[in-house]
């Protein structure tokens, strides 16, 4: 006696996967033979809302192409800068720390005296 089921067969699906009969979602024909249902799912379109209101005040479809290729051009020109401008602004930082330090660790009393020479000089300026 064989207690096991029979085993499903294996099919080849159009988009090259493979899957049991059995799995297959089935839907009864008129002729009796189940169908398989291939079911397409399709994306949003982009909402448009932007360009209708700017064609809808008279703007030009030309302008309204320029703004739609060109936004975001733009903001990423602008995102460029502003991180080549933080990094030059946190190298300079660097540098001019790294400057301080050094002259602090080997400048000797001369410097000392100098900055206290450079601190009289501007407090009797600020009496004037």
């Amino acid at each position: 006696m064989n207690h096991l089921p029979e085993p499903a067969s294996v099919i080849r699906l159009p988009d090259g996967s493979y899957t049991y009969t059995d799995q297959l979602p089935a839907v009864q024909s008129p002729l009796g033979v189940p169908q398989v249902v291939h079911q397409h799912i399709h994306q949003a379109p982009p909402d448009r809302t932007l360009q209708r209101v700017a064609l809808g005040s008279g703007v030009g479809a030309g302008a309204v192409a320029a703004g739609v290729y060109f936004g975001p051009l733009l903001v990423g020109a602008l995102t460029a800068i502003a991180a080549n401008l933080a990094l030059l602004a946190f190298l300079a930082t660097v540098l001019a720390w790294g400057g301080v330090t050094v002259v602090r660790s080997i400048g000797g009393p001369g410097g000392k005296a100098a900055a206290k020479n450079l601190a009289k000089t501007r407090k009797s300026l600020r009496r004037r």
